[in-house]
């Protein structure tokens, strides 16, 4: 997807065998806490001839993220072909620029990037980033299949698995709604995801870091 300086996307946000979603366009508002200040995020989802750009931003006075992904669907699934991520946390900044070569099979990675992470990294049937992982988790959720991915990011390849914890209510727009929640834990950080049926991104986003919230993404509306 990131802490969303990894990609929040991650869970933020590449179903090995799960179908592709139909696709629609979108615009979503957030309220975003980020290092404890309050924000704004804002995703979306645009067609760009036969192809898809879908990005995600969020802003307050110590954090500037931006992170784009362009794709297509191929064979049933959601295939990542370039993929941006630009971020600034109070004075550190970070610029990583993803290009996923399907006729060769892997993908490479340039800009602010150690040397050991600049792949290539072969690519399998299914992998995604981490922005596509998002749409993948809102699918999945309503379809009832297992949430397993694997989402090639930053260097390499990583397998994770989201599991089910439970019904919450998430108010949206002023609404409350029923949700999924569905978390992974990764060492120190933990990675929650509440869905609700027929919205199409996720209702709440919140990365943890050592136990205390590190990114809050609330859905305030969509269309």
């Amino acid at each position: 997807m990131t802490t969303l300086r990894r990609p929040l996307a991650a869970l933020l946000l590449a179903g090995a065998c799960a179908p592709a979603l139909a696709v629609e366009a979108f615009t979503a508002t957030y309220q975003a806490n980020a290092l404890g200040m309050q924000g704004e995020g804002r995703m979306v989802l645009a067609p760009q001839g036969n192809r898809w750009q879908y990005s995600l931003t969020v802003k307050n006075q110590a954090v500037d993220l931006s992170q784009q992904t362009v794709f297509d669907e191929h064979a049933g699934q959601l295939r990542p072909l370039s993929s941006s991520d630009n971020s600034r946390f109070l004075i550190k900044k970070k610029a990583v620029n993803t290009t996923y070569d399907w006729g060769k099979a892997q993908a490479t990675w340039s800009g602010d990037v150690k040397p050991d992470r600049a792949g290539p990294v072969p690519l399998q049937k299914g992998d995604m980033d981490a922005l596509l992982v998002n749409l993948a988790i809102v699918r999945d959720v309503a379809a009832g299949k297992p949430l397993t991915y694997r989402m090639v990011e930053n260097g390499r390849a990583k397998p994770m698995t989201y599991q089910v914890a439970g019904r919450e209510k998430v108010t949206v727009g002023g609404r409350t709604h029923d949700a999924t929640r569905v978390q992974r834990t990764d060492g120190d950080r933990q990675t929650i995801v509440w869905v609700v049926n027929d919205i199409p991104v996720p209702a709440r986003i919140l990365q943890r870091e050592n136990g205390s919230d590190a990114i809050d993404l609330k859905l305030t509306g969509w269309h």
